[in-house]
């Protein structure tokens, strides 16, 4: 249960905010933190501890692509298909990826290291076709890129030909 391993950390997430219902996307990554995806029992815990009902937070987990259902491998590999992406070939390189991992998008491979999805804009509109993978960002993408990529994350867990995404830096001037 969350609320048992975690209960500072939702004590400290539900203080930020002063309409409980406010700290359901913190609260949604807490519990994706735990299993890899949001489990229908987290998701019925988390709307007792805002006191809404579970098809409220059903809703918003099933609207965020960054939220699973599913139990997703150890590289979740988000293909971009806007219409930006999609005009400089994001159906091209998202064929490359189904047949590099013989997967379709929504599963992931039997080794468990890699599943496939695709995803609306990921806001990197002129740097397409990309993806994101877990956290990071693969922008200008060629076949030859995608191999290298996924050569590297099965051998050291990570590339260098992540480009982002860019976080703006904290303010200090108040």
């Amino acid at each position: 249960m969350l609320r048992e391993k975690y209960k500072a950390e939702i004590d400290e997430i539900l203080s930020r905010y002063p309409l409980r219902r406010s700290a359901l996307l913190p609260l949604l990554y807490l519990a994706q933190k735990e299993e890899g995806y949001v489990t229908e029992a987290a998701m019925k815990e988390i709307a007792s501890i805002l006191k809404i009902t579970p098809p409220q937070v059903y809703e918003t987990v099933t609207f965020y692509t960054m939220l699973n259902l599913r139990p997703v491998g150890k590289f979740h590999i988000q293909v971009c298909k806007s219409l930006m992406c999609a005009l400089v070939g994001s159906d091209t390189l998202l064929g490359w990826l189904e047949v590099r991992l013989g997967i379709k998008p929504g599963n992931t491979t039997k080794d468990g290291l890699f599943t496939l999805s695709k995803v609306e804009c990921l806001a990197a509109c002129g740097t397409g076709p990309m993806m994101q993978i877990n956290d990071d960002y693969y922008e200008r993408l060629t076949e030859e890129k995608v191999d290298r990529i996924l050569a590297d994350l099965k051998r050291d867990g990570t590339s260098s030909l992540k480009s982002g995404p860019f976080m703006w830096p904290e303010r200090t001037d108040g």
